[in-house]
């Protein structure tokens, strides 16, 4: 399988321009339809005027050979019209951007599928990484590291068509029963996090083996609704995550506690948590938030790309609106609202430290992550009586399950006085019968 493709912009006449002519294409990745990979290419001689559009495919060939590893493949170019570079389009032989992806798409759909004999689950991984890669999914980091932690040691070599649900049952329980990895040096033994042996450590470790589980699945139902495997019963209905795993306890501040932690934040941090606080957005999404995306007339912020792939607009207070004012007055409409000191964005890793640092100033006990801050605007928001739909729909979710999930117990006793509250009374007499004991 072909690396990593740098994807080139080929949308407008202005940009092809710019890239270099001759033997080599620049490609773009396509959605795929049946077939493994497949890109959109643009190339262009040096003595023309226009350059022409391709359909690239990569196609997987069935080998026994390399059943113990991925499928061996090759690619195919197929041309699929002139570009609209010196002439206007006519959408047949004349295309721009858009009709030549059209096209391409087209082609892809009448394209025969493959069924390798050969695809492993390491092959299988890959794709459906290529393909969260292909639709900007957050989630690519995580799903390639634990998949390369967890799944490919045990289950990588094995041909999927000739997986079955005993084998992914066995994994499932040796993965529970490991402890959590750390960071370790290459070249050295493998090492782990200590842990107490408890029913909230066990808990924990089913918790993250059905997370592990929920990529495999993906991954391998991928390449089912691709059509490069037959069968989907393996890993289907037979294969069930562990019962009772995902009920862990929310942390999250009080308002006294959270007002500590602002407070005993450094004063480059300190903007940051309590941006958290103020909207429940998580990290990464704070560190992605330009001047323009806060929009002081509807006072709210516009989260452009979140960890579902969807953009949102998240609704401050008043508090909220002025705190937001205040930091991106005289600013730049591309400048990051948020920076470290030296003027870099905040980074997966760089809030830990200041974190646990502003923890142990306050007095937080057992400290908090940055993801608590989340969890606490959630709970607080439920607890002061926001319907759960509305925090939903500000966090990000597209419904209420998530939330019902994590934050459900926190909002019985709003329902409770709201019961006791609204619901009709009908003057009943009280029964002077003393039920006996």
């Amino acid at each position: 399988m072909s690396g990593t493709v740098k994807e080139a912009k080929l949308d407008n006449r202005t940009r092809r321009k710019r890239l270099k002519s001759g033997r080599q294409p620049h490609w773009s990745s396509l959605v795929r339809s049946g077939l493994v990979i497949s890109h959109l290419g643009y190339q262009r001689w040096p003595q023309d005027r226009e350059g022409r559009w391709l359909l690239r495919r990569y196609t997987a060939v069935s080998s026994p050979r390399f059943a113990a590893d991925r499928p061996k493949g090759k690619y195919s170019t197929t041309p699929i019209g002139a570009a609209d570079d010196a002439r206007d389009a006519d959408g047949s032989t004349i295309l721009d951007f858009e009709q030549a992806q059209a096209k391409a798409r087209a082609m892809l759909l009448d394209a025969p599928r493959q069924q390798p004999a050969s695809l492993t689950v390491k092959f299988a991984i890959e794709l459906y990484i290529a393909h969260l890669r292909s639709q900007s999914k957050a989630t690519v980091g995580d799903v390639t590291s634990r998949a390369t932690a967890h799944i490919l040691p045990t289950l990588g070599r094995i041909v999927v068509a000739d997986l079955t649900s005993h084998q992914i049952r066995k994994w499932l329980a040796a993965l529970a029963d490991s402890r959590a990895m750390v960071r370790t040096p290459e070249g050295e033994h493998q090492r782990y996090r200590p842990e107490a042996e408890d029913e909230e450590a066990e808990r924990r470790r089913k918790a993250s083996a059905n997370r592990i589980l929920g990529m495999l699945k993906a991954a391998l139902n991928h390449v089912f609704d691709e059509g490069l495997v037959a069968s989907n019963l393996a890993w289907g209905r037979r294969v069930k995550p562990f019962k009772n795993a995902n009920s862990a306890r929310v942390r999250y501040l009080s308002v006294a506690e959270a007002q500590r932690l602002i407070n005993a934040s450094s004063e480059e941090f300190r903007p940051l948590v309590q941006a958290a606080l103020q909207t429940g957005c998580r990290y990464s999404e704070l560190g992605r938030l330009q001047v323009h995306d806060f929009n002081p007339d509807s006072g709210t912020v516009h989260v452009t790309r979140s960890k579902t792939g969807k953009d949102r607009h998240v609704v401050l207070t008043d508090e909220g609106i002025e705190f937001f004012k205040g930091l991106v007055a005289g600013r730049r409409g591309d400048a990051l609202i948020f920076t470290q000191p030296n003027g870099r964005p905040w980074l997966a890793s760089t809030q830990a430290r200041p974190m646990n640092n502003a923890c142990a100033r306050a007095a937080i006990t057992p400290p908090t992550g940055f993801h608590g801050l989340r969890h606490t605007w959630a709970s607080l928001a439920i607890m002061a009586g926001m319907p759960l739909m509305v925090v939903a729909r500000n966090l990000g979710h597209v419904d209420t399950r998530m939330v019902e999930h994590h934050y459900g117990h926190l909002s019985q006793s709003f329902v409770r006085d709201a019961v006791r509250e609204h619901a009709p009374r009908f003057d009943l007499q009280k029964s002077n019968v003393t039920p006996l004991r």
